[in-house]
């Protein structure tokens, strides 16, 4: 297997509703494991994500957890922005529509001045987008 760079994010609880979100949006496989299915026997987080992963049919690789106890409070989005970046024809525009249903848009997907179409938002959970349609040369 070549060398991956998956974004790993990090949810206070709602894990398994973003990665489900995220599953409507891109479709694919989701695998979710909780902290009980791995031998927690705390009632607080049994329930709880230790480890999502969302593998597309594009070769999108998305993986999530909740926090678990101690190991402080996840700030979704503070350090980092998805960026998601393809040809036109590659079905991004819906991608943003979906991404954008109950987000802020921070910059509104439409062509830029370099010729692409691009976005930035937030989606419902907090984590910030980049959405990127390269115009063909």
């Amino acid at each position: 297997m070549a060398s991956q760079l998956n974004p790993y994010l990090t949810f206070n609880g709602n894990a398994r509703e973003a990665m489900e979100f995220y599953h409507s949006v891109f479709g694919g496989e989701l695998r979710i494991n909780t902290f009980g299915e791995f031998g927690s026997d705390d009632p607080a987080i049994a329930d709880k994500v230790m480890h999502a992963s969302l593998t597309t049919e594009k070769g999108y690789i998305l993986f999530a957890s909740d926090t678990a106890p101690g190991m402080g409070t996840a700030k979704p989005g503070d350090a980092m922005t998805v960026s998601l970046s393809g040809d036109p024809g590659e079905g991004l525009e819906e991608v943003w529509e979906k991404l954008a249903e109950e987000g802020t848009v921070q910059m509104p997907f439409e062509k830029q001045m370099w010729g692409d179409l691009y976005g930035q938002l937030v989606d419902k959970f907090g984590i910030p987008w980049m959405v990127d349609v390269v115009a063909p040369q």
